[in-house]
């Protein structure tokens, strides 16, 4: 079973009686925990109560008005969000109102009921994903202390703890993972976490070089070594002397290069290509790759000896598809990045963007969501990113064949398989439903042998109420009493 969705707690407050208890009944209605106040004063003690989400307010108040009441809860509790009610509506005075903080305001006498539990919804799903933001941001900062390697997983809080032990240590690491896992983050929190920190911190990535030069790369040349060597050239390795080097994709080193970097690991001296005398250095060698380096041995690709120097120390980096509770919070922080680079106001993800985020296989791994979000950042035009600002892939609707689906599915725990894959079958069935009976909410409500009040609710909850529901019509209250007192 899918665990039960926490509905916003809200304060209403009102000195008339009549639309206190209306909008009280209301809310209530759709499963609102509601505190209903008739005074305003009472009412900004009550909004101090920290499970309090939202707050539905009159304007016209006597001893305090509900502009007062606004700016003193909004001074106690920023991150509520209000609704103020007026009977007088006007430009100025809603202009007014959000200028103060408020969310939105309702005009009485209200023309649809419904339009107070819609604006309350909306509401209460800001405050919800403010709040989401904010946990996130929260961990974010907690996490600082390992540069920017971000995860919260059972599988990235081993990889931290590893992290932590051998930054002091000299032994060499080897960083196994998928590309896109973060490979060289580890080795930048390593180095900058260990004594060496203030000694250079140098990065090469040995399959982006021919051999020649890569070895001059690594080792540098004396003059006239090879075609185009017109002088001496100092290596990385001397660079790096006294600091780190971090060699990526490692397992793309050719045959006489690994013999040389065997040569550094044993006696920690380099010899310039070209050259006949030795430098003695001092450098931590950290190695990375994508490849089975143990395979790679087997297969006499790889030498044994470099192998056995090199994997002294093993940090296997899981790829993102294993470890989906962290995609929330790579997600935020890559949102909170790329909008701060574009100066757009971009605040959150909605919670159907999130899902279909979180559901992705991330064959590219965090790279890839970086790109993702990226491009997210600058298409939308609003300031919650929807599935509509993701690629097209991540906008197709599920398939309808259950193999398909649940193959999707099968790199997540069985727990959060299960629900993702429950939230994908109601959404669609109620849609479908809806579809069925021509977008009827009472008719769809009728086939599935729900109330309607609770099938609204359902429509809401899976976010298909947009697209699907209509103002209710006298003719339709008559006919949901008639059928509730059957």
């Amino acid at each position: 079973m899918n665990p039960p969705v926490k509905r916003a707690k809200v304060l209403v407050v009102d000195d008339d009686s009549v639309v206190l208890k209306a909008v009280t009944q209301i809310l209530q209605r759709e499963g609102h925990p509601v505190v209903a106040i008739d005074d305003a004063v009472e009412g900004l003690t009550a909004a101090k109560d920290p499970s309090i989400d939202v707050v539905v307010l009159d304007i016209k108040m006597p001893n305090l008005s509900g502009m007062d009441l606004l700016r003193g809860i909004k001074a106690e509790r920023p991150d509520v969000e209000v609704i103020m009610m007026t009977a007088f509506a006007t430009v100025e005075t809603a202009v007014e109102a959000v200028k103060a903080g408020a969310y939105d305001y309702l005009t009485k006498p209200f023309e649809n009921i419904d339009e107070v539990s819609m604006t309350v919804a909306k509401a209460a799903e800001r405050k919800a994903l403010k709040d989401r933001a904010r946990a996130l941001e929260e961990a974010l900062t907690a996490r600082s202390q390992f540069e920017d390697l971000i995860g919260q997983s059972t599988q990235m809080r081993s990889v931290f703890k590893l992290v932590e032990t051998v930054s002091h240590s000299t032994a060499t690491v080897l960083i196994q993972g998928e590309s896109g896992t973060g490979k060289e983050l580890v080795a930048r929190a390593i180095h900058y976490r260990s004594s060496r920190k203030d000694k250079p911190f140098v990065a090469v990535n040995c399959s982006a070089l021919t051999e020649t030069l890569l070895e001059s790369e690594l080792f540098g040349h004396v003059k006239g070594s090879f075609t185009g060597a017109t002088g001496n050239k100092k290596g990385l390795f001397e660079a790096a002397d006294g600091g780190t080097i971090f060699l990526d994709e490692i397992g793309d080193v050719p045959p006489a290069t690994q013999v040389r970097l065997l040569r550094v690991l044993q006696e920690g001296e380099v010899k310039r290509v070209g050259a006949n005398e030795s430098i003695k250095v001092d450098v931590r060698v950290i190695a990375a790759t994508h490849v089975d380096l143990s395979r790679a041995k087997e297969q006499g690709k790889f030498r044994e000896d470099l192998f056995y120097r090199l994997n002294v120390i093993t940090i296997d980096l899981p790829p993102l598809r294993d470890r989906p509770e962290d995609v929330p919070l790579l997600a935020h922080h890559f949102l909170k990045l790329y909008a701060a680079k574009a100066d757009k106001k971009v605040t959150g993800i909605s919670p159907r963007a999130m899902e279909a985020l979180t559901c992705n296989r991330w064959t590219g791994n965090v790279r890839e969501l970086e790109n993702v979000i990226e491009r997210a950042v600058v298409l939308t035009g609003n300031d919650i990113i929807d599935v509509e600002d993701l690629p097209p892939g991540f906008q197709a609707a599920p398939q309808a064949d259950s193999t398909v689906e649940v193959f999707s599915l099968a790199h997540l725990p069985y727990a959060q398989a299960k629900r993702l894959a429950m939230r994908a079958f109601e959404r669609r069935y109620l849609s479908a439903l809806l579809e069925k009976n021509n977008q009827n909410v009472s008719s769809a409500a009728r086939a599935a042998g729900v109330d309607r009040s609770n099938f609204r609710r359902l429509l809401k909850q899976y976010e298909v109420a947009g697209r699907s529901m209509k103002p209710r019509t006298p003719k339709e209250d008559e006919g949901e009493a008639m059928e509730a007192a059957s």
